[in-house]
């Protein structure tokens, strides 16, 4: 018997390979004919190069194979189940390898079936119900923490359950959801992940070329500071530190998507060349953020217009390359680099190199960025040659840690799943208590709506109270003229390509079309879909109140309290990436520089805290915006601090390392940082006086020194050091008991 088994299992295994080698052919044949018709390859790189076009595709294609047939048969209850679990399956879906893909959608397959079986059983019993809703919540959430996967998973768990409350009523017995809406995610994951075979590292380029592109927008922004003046100056930084959220965000997903590969690959052979794109976009990002000098003062000067001119329109130039390499990456056309790019900066070169006058030198060390900059997107297929695999942080924790480190109660992520798990509660018991006409939207309502902090949930409710608002008028309009079956199930399938089209790129649009999709879904099952519009209204206003009121109720972390605590911890992050600086400067840079990049992605993570405390302060309660002039000031001090720790960080290999003063000045600076703790963010004289000091010496050091390399890292430090002081002194305004919160 095990004899045969093993022979059964050897003969499975060898047809399986024949069949996807077969596949392989047949797509291989297919893809040669049509590479033959002059319109295939445009088409294929616009559809390529746009991957919300691809995913809205991809999601609306399993809907209409699953409700197209069930309609076609008069099911409609079922077809509309199948595209519901489909759509689940969709919103739920994570960035991971085709072997975490299958583990996943595993996961999801089980979890979809019991959420909706647990709704389906304890439906007669509502007491029951909601106090399993609740706990179930938490649970789910908590386990969302745990990694990127659960956290998909989990999710569309909690969606499915939903799904199932609002389909119990008309569902024909109690097993047909959970059949339903598990198989319409599995056939939707299957789809998907037959795709992904088709093209395994697909996430992978997707994501790097999001980065590239938040990169260029990056540029863009910056080329507008040459030549500026003071005041458009702090303008155009505040949009550069805003932008720098998403940028940084980008390099976050980068770094897990790679993360995930690389657990899952034996072979790290065909990683290499995105480790390598990573490297590059992530010191293509250090140049871009560094800051060399006050532009606007640069700017004042009109012997230096010309060339300040020249380094916009480079930055523009450089914008518009990563731009073409993140179309490269989507598309598979190779990368040609823009031969107008090497003219503007030879041009931008010898126009420095004939300036002779002092204003224009400080300008130099940014003319040397912008050129290695250009010179590795030039060089990058002789840099896929290395065969270095650079190293990436990981999250060494296990699961069992993960979870014991959210069971706290100044955890966000605990915090949150106690307020959605009340907003859940009440929501059902209105519901229940006073009949509400399909009350399961409040619930759904505040699913979507709460969020993790009270700006964010302010934002997500007007947009979705504005989003359904819209969808209900025109959707009820456009049944008007597709009052048919086919015309119903045009319209559904419609709604849902346009709403996976808009999801990513404004959720306001998005819910415009979700609530198409609900009204059509309706009117093919029974017929009333425009009678439930004017419920839906209101239990989109009832989930988004209870969704704003529990967040501002419960642990709301007002930012005037936190920004003490994100202030200290921007210090820290700020001197420890200094420190892995004025360590590459003394021992000299490698190329698996895996502390060094640690350490300035937590300084960049540390600036996006601060920035996105001063954002969300803007739209607070008025008496709690509290400070806002100085959350302002110091989301400007600390990116301009930031921004010179990256340009003395840029230039670390540029065999400077061996003169002994700037390293002396460089650690001086570095222990002045270090004694500015958390705890001694106070008035401190003698401190004050110590800063004032070690400025004298740099400004020594500067006039003493002759022009060249070694004069403008010293203005660099110079430049440091008074951002520090001018960042300390403003400290000492903030309340100090708060300082602890972060």
């Amino acid at each position: 018997m095990p004899n045969y088994l093993l022979l059964l299992l050897f003969q499975t295994k060898r047809n399986a390979g024949k069949m996807i080698k077969e596949n392989q052919q047949t797509t291989g044949k297919l893809m040669q004919f049509l590479g033959q018709q002059a319109w295939f390859e445009p088409v294929r790189r616009k559809f390529w190069a746009n991957p919300d076009l691809l995913m809205a595709s991809k999601a609306t294609l399993a809907i209409a194979l699953l409700a197209i047939p069930f309609v076609w048969a008069g099911q409609s209850f079922m077809a509309v189940t199948l595209a519901l679990g489909a759509l689940a399956g969709a919103l739920s879906e994570t960035d991971d390898h085709p072997k975490g893909r299958i583990k996943s959608l595993a996961l999801k397959v089980i979890s979809f079936g019991i959420s909706s079986l647990a709704v389906e059983l304890l439906r007669p019993y509502p007491i029951l119900l909601g106090v399993g809703l609740a706990i179930s919540t938490i649970v789910f959430l908590l386990i969302g923490g745990l990694s990127e996967r659960y956290r998909g998973v989990t999710f569309g768990a909690l969606l499915v359950g939903i799904y199932a409350m609002l389909g119990t009523e008309i569902s024909p017995a109690w097993y047909w959801q959970p059949i339903l809406l598990s198989g319409g995610a599995l056939f939707y994951g299957l789809l998907s992940l037959a795709l992904l075979f088709l093209h395994p590292y697909r996430l992978l380029e997707e994501q790097l070329a999001r980065g590239f592109i938040a990169l260029s927008d990056y540029l863009n922004v910056k080329a507008s500071l040459f030549p500026s003046d003071e005041k458009l100056q702090e303008k155009i930084r505040n949009q550069l530190a805003i932008q720098n959220v998403q940028l940084v965000g980008a390099l976050d997903r980068i770094k897990e998507v790679l993360n995930s590969y690389g657990d899952s690959l034996k072979d790290d052979t065909p990683l290499k060349p995105y480790l390598r794109y990573f490297m590059l976009l992530q010191s293509l990002h250090e140049r871009a953020a560094s800051s060399h000098e006050r532009y606007d003062l640069l700017s004042s000067d009109p012997a230096n217009l010309e060339l300040l001119e020249g380094i916009g329109q480079t930055l523009q130039q450089l914008a518009m390359a990563t731009k073409q390499f993140a179309n490269s990456l989507l598309t598979g056309v190779p990368y040609r680099h823009p031969v107008s790019l090497g003219w503007t900066v030879n041009v931008l070169n010898d126009q420095l190199a004939k300036s002779k006058t002092d204003e224009s030198q400080p300008l130099a060390l940014l003319v040397t960025n912008l050129t290695r900059s250009h010179r590795s997107l030039l060089n990058l297929r002789e840099d896929l040659q290395r065969n270095l695999a650079p190293r990436l942080e990981k999250d060494e924790r296990n699961l069992i840690q993960r979870l014991k480190d959210q069971l706290n109660w100044n955890h966000p992520r605990f915090r949150h799943a106690i307020r959605l798990s009340l907003c859940f509660l009440i929501g059902f018991t209105i519901s229940e208590s006073f009949e509400v006409v399909k009350g399961e939207w409040i619930i759904l309502t505040s699913l979507f709506v709460c969020q993790p902090s009270y700006s964010e949930t302010r934002r997500r409710l007007f947009q979705r109270i504005l989003g359904t608002l819209s969808g209900v008028v025109s959707g009820v309009l456009i049944v008007q003229i597709l009052p048919t079956v086919p015309g119903q199930l045009l319209l559904l399938l419609a709604a849902a390509f346009a709403f996976f089209l808009w999801l990513r790129k404004k959720y306001a649009v998005s819910v415009i079309f979700i609530t198409i999709f609900v009204l059509s879904a309706f009117n093919l099952i029974a017929n009333k879909g425009v009678a439930l519009m004017l419920p839906r209204v209101i239990d989109t206003l009832i989930g988004s109140a209870l969704a704003i009121l529990t967040v501002r109720l419960l642990w709301p972390d007002w930012q005037h309290k936190r920004l003490p605590g994100l202030l200290a911890n921007a210090l820290t992050k700020n001197t420890a990436y200094f420190q892995a600086i004025v360590t590459e400067y003394a021992q000299g840079s490698t190329d698996d520089d895996l502390q060094y990049r640690i350490a300035r992605r937590e300084a960049h993570r540390a600036d996006n805290a601060l920035v996105l405390a001063w954002q969300d302060m803007q739209v607070e309660p008025r008496q709690h915006q509290q400070f806002q002039k100085q959350a302002f000031a110091l989301t400007y001090l600390n990116h301009a601090l930031l921004s010179y720790l990256s340009a003395f960080g840029a230039h670390r290999q540029q065999q400077v390392s061996t003169n002994q003063a700037l390293l002396d000045l460089a650690k001086e600076t570095l222990q002045t940082l270090q004694k500015a703790e958390p705890s001694q963010l106070a008035p401190n004289t003698e401190e004050h006086k110590h800063v004032v000091n070690l400025l004298q010496a740099i400004r020594e050091r500067i006039l003493s020194s002759e022009q060249g390399v070694t004069r403008q890292q010293f203005t660099l430090l110079y430049n440091i050091a008074d951002v520090t002081a001018q960042m300390l002194e403003l400290a000492n305004l903030l309340p100090q008991k708060a300082s602890g919160e972060v």
